[in-house]
């Protein structure tokens, strides 16, 4: 098996290319490039929730909130 180690791997700028993020809005799928300038600070301000955070077996005390 070949080990690729990720951190030699260098990128000219003209090799890259822009990835384009879509989102679900309303039941629909939606590229984020094509929102107005208040749903794109909405989707950006947007944070991860955590199933395992939410969980709580009676006791939450060790819990700072629900989810980050």
């Amino acid at each position: 098996m070949t080990t690729i180690n990720f951190e030699d791997i260098k990128l000219a700028d003209e090799e890259r290319q822009p990835c384009e993020v879509w989102t679900r809005v309303m039941g629909y799928f939606r590229p984020v490039s094509e929102f107005n300038k208040g749903k794109k600070s909405e989707f950006y301000s947007r944070v991860c929730f955590s199933e395992s955070k939410a969980v709580c077996g009676g006791c939450c005390d060790h819990m700072d909130i629900a989810a980050e």
